[in-house]
């Protein structure tokens, strides 16, 4: 898992990841989130939900989120983000 995280897809890959991680099954997950299946799978594919549903969907999840300072990119992160450029095309 990224410690950091950028975009929507970035969270939601890391929401999946600790959802696997913690053997935790998307259907006890919708249940105790008062959210559907559907939502979950939007939110860790980085599709579109409301802030409720994510933090109702962390909560049941027993996770949180903490902001840090943003700061420059790391090397590997523009690397990545880049990678699949072709700016030297003629």
């Amino acid at each position: 898992m990224k410690d950091t995280l950028h975009t929507a897809a970035d969270l939601g890959a890391a929401i999946k990841a600790q959802r696997v991680k913690l053997a935790l099954k998307t259907v006890d997950i919708a249940a105790h989130s008062q959210r559907s299946r559907d939502v979950l799978n939007r939110l860790e594919k980085g599709g579109d939900v409301t802030l409720y549903a994510l933090f109702d969907i962390l909560r049941a999840m027993g996770l949180s989120l903490r902001l840090v300072e943003g700061g420059l990119p790391t090397l590997e992160e523009m690397q990545a983000r880049f990678s699949g450029d072709d700016d030297d095309a003629s």
